[in-house]
């Protein structure tokens, strides 16, 4: 009876008590729940930064530089930087690096007065590959800042000119929104329901949601960007797709568990 015994605890390659102590105990369980929903918080504040702040100062920006004017000869004595100045300055060298992740794009400008500056640019034309040690351009400022050069009629932007790409702020928003509702209901699900919180569990239905909101939020912001078309169009889009999406994944886990059974 003893040697029967014996066989049959270590046939199976681990102690009787190793699939208990695999799950965790309510009262852990809990703890993990409010950490999700303090985590919830903080990607809801980033949601509410993003939509009452970031987005907002863009779109002011970018309404003030395009009502600009350029600066009357009064306005430059006056040192006023909310128009825009014309400077005409020398190209010392360019960086024209594509490398992926290590592209770099920049002009170092001078002038007579010994100023000497470098702007970056988000691509390589149509200007840039064209300039080379020693050209004039004609640079634009505004607020400080060199928004756009030309040479012989052809204009770039550089980083600092604003852009109508609010549609991207939206995605971002959006996406902390959504991680803030998913991750704020699966730490609700394990307060309430300690020991059995299923399908609410990282692996596979919150890998699988996060995937999928990820991929909707960019996926609806970046064609917006290119079409042009408003922002709200972002949250308008992707929220519904996303709620979808939760409801029909958390409806196959459920039939696959009752297949299962």
């Amino acid at each position: 009876m003893t040697t029967r015994t014996m066989g049959t605890t270590y046939s199976t390659g681990r102690p009787p008590s190793e699939g208990r102590a695999g799950r965790l105990s309510p009262g852990r369980t809990r703890f993990t729940g409010v950490l999700l929903i303090l985590l919830s918080l903080i990607s809801a504040a980033a949601c509410h930064w993003v939509f009452g702040w970031w987005l907002p100062s863009d779109s002011e920006r970018y309404q003030d530089y395009r009502a600009a004017e350029p600066c009357s000869s009064r306005a430059m004595e006056q040192g006023r930087t909310d128009c825009l100045s014309t400077w005409h300055l020398t190209v010392e060298e360019t960086v024209n690096r594509t490398a992926g992740k290590g592209s770099s794009y920049k002009a170092t400008l001078t002038d007579q007065d010994s100023w000497r500056g470098t702007v970056s640019f988000g691509d390589p034309g149509p200007l840039l590959e064209r300039l080379e040690s020693g050209d004039r351009v004609e640079a634009t400022a505004w607020r400080r800042d060199i928004v756009v050069l030309s040479k012989d009629g052809v204009r770039q932007n550089t980083s600092e000119a604003p852009r109508d790409e609010l549609q991207m702020n939206a995605a971002i928003g959006v996406l902390a929104g959504l991680v803030a509702a998913q991750v704020f209901v699966f730490g609700t699900v394990r307060l309430v329901r300690p020991c059995d919180h299923e399908p609410f569990t990282w692996n596979p239905y919150g890998k699988r949601l996060l995937l999928t909101t990820t991929a909707i939020c960019f996926g609806v912001g970046l064609p917006a960007v290119w079409i042009g078309i408003p922002w709200w169009t972002v949250p308008a889009v992707a929220v519904p797709m996303v709620v979808g999406a939760a409801g029909w994944m958390g409806l196959r886990l459920s039939r696959s568990a009752e297949g299962g059974a």
